[in-house]
């Protein structure tokens, strides 16, 4: 993970002390807040898991709006491939991301206190043809992460055979697990 720099398009990059490189992120994870993090952490750990090199960021779409401009303009060019923005209460800033830049935006309804999180999914998933935001489920930053691999992984390129390979892997874990606590359940009530 990389902490994206005070200024947009100019992500922490290059190397450390001791030589070693420092991978270039090519997913950005932004969201409204600081606030949003307990949220969108999901993400981050579902990249991380999969080894998937990110910058992550306050972006805020009214409070920062050249600045959020600026970040969605340049993110292509910078390497990112995949954003997942989240947002809560009007959630603006996927869909505002998603109408200056190329890439593919998943938006991330990020539930607050008042409606339980309607109001940010109702606001991202309202876009107007042309603008398109993949949105998830409310406060489903896992499910974000796990379709940005997905996209990475559709590449015929080293990465995407990699990640194909992984989510084979990530698949078989996932029935092991319910077959297991059926097992269990079946144990438990004798049934």
């Amino acid at each position: 993970m990389t902490n994206a720099a005070d200024e947009p398009g100019t992500p922490e990059t290059g190397s450390t002390e001791t030589g070693t490189p420092v991978s270039t992120p090519i997913v950005g994870l932004i969201m409204g807040s600081d606030s949003d993090w307990p949220v969108m952490s999901g993400a981050g750990e579902i990249l991380d898991d999969f080894g998937i090199d990110y910058e992550v960021g306050v972006i805020s779409a009214h409070r920062t709006p050249a600045r959020m401009l600026d970040y969605a303009q340049s993110a292509a060019g910078r390497g990112l491939r995949v954003i997942i923005a989240g947002a809560g209460g009007a959630a603006h800033l996927p869909g505002m991301v998603a109408s200056a830049t190329v890439l593919p935006v998943i938006g991330v309804p990020v539930p607050l206190s008042t409606l339980d999180g309607m109001d940010s999914l109702l606001s991202i998933v309202q876009m107007p043809a042309g603008i398109p935001v993949a949105t998830v489920s409310i406060g489903g930053a896992r499910n974000a992460g796990l379709l940005t691999v997905r996209m990475l992984a559709s590449a015929p390129d080293f990465l995407g055979r990699a990640l194909q390979d992984r989510l084979s892997a990530y698949s078989d874990d996932l029935q092991a697990m319910v077959l297991a606590k059926d097992r269990a359940l079946r144990e438990r009530t004798g049934h």
